[in-house]
C-alpha cells in the first residue's frame, strides 16, 4: 500500500479502567479529559497517561486502532472512542483488515510505526456504554490491539498512513 491521506478523528488516553466489574452493575463516572488533541508514544508501552501504559500483561496490545467507519453510529449516532474504549479513531484506512502487518501513521510529528498483533474483540461492555446490540455490530470490527514500534507524536487532525514492508 502506498502512503494514503487519512484523519485522525479521535484520542483517547485514560488514566483509570472504567469498565470494571459486571455490565450488568452501570458505569462508572465518565474521567474528565479522556479525550486528548495530542498524545505522546512510546516504543514498546503505549501512551503516556493511559491506563495500559507499561503494563507487562498488554506489551503486545498497550493501545488500540480503531476505523470510524465501524462504528455502530445506527446503535447510537453520537458513539465514539468513550464508548468503545479504544485509544485511536482513524477515518479512511479499515484497520481490521490489516491484523499482522505493520504500519506507519504521520500526523506531522514524524511517523510512528505499529505493530498491528490483533483484533479488539468487543465485550458484553459494548452493549452498555453504546447500546444493546453494539457487542454484535462490532465482531470484527471493534479495532486493533497494536504494540507501538517507536516514539512519536500522534494529534488529532490529517495524517499520512502506510503499510510497512514485510521484513520491517
Amino acid at each position: 500500500m502506498t502512503e494514503v491521506e487519512i484523519q485522525v478523528v479521535q484520542l483517547l488516553v485514560s488514566p483509570g479502567h472504567r469498565l470494571a466489574g459486571r455490565p450488568g452493575d452501570g458505569l462508572p463516572p465518565e474521567g474528565e479529559g479522556e479525550l486528548v488533541a495530542r498524545a505522546q508514544v512510546r516504543e514498546g508501552l503505549g501512551l503516556l497517561g493511559d491506563r495500559y501504559f507499561g503494563k507487562p500483561a498488554h506489551r503486545d496490545a498497550s493501545l488500540t486502532l480503531m476505523s470510524e467507519e465501524n462504528l455502530p453510529v445506527g446503535i447510537d449516532p453520537a458513539v465514539d472512542l468513550r464508548g468503545t474504549r479504544r485509544n485511536v479513531l482513524l477515518r479512511g484506512v479499515d484497520i481490521d483488515a490489516l491484523v499482522g502487518s505493520a504500519v506507519s501513521l504521520d500526523c506531522g510529528f514524524g511517523p510512528v510505526t505499529f505493530a498491528l498483533n490483533r483484533p479488539a474483540r468487543p465485550c458484553a461492555w459494548m452493549d452498555v456504554t453504546i447500546g444493546p446490540g453494539a457487542q454484535r455490530a462490532l465482531r470484527d470490527k471493534g479495532g486493533v490491539r497494536c504494540t507501538p514500534l517507536s516514539d512519536g507524536v500522534l494529534a488529532v487532525g490529517p495524517a499520512k498512513f502506510r503499510v510497512l514492508p514485510p521484513e520491517h
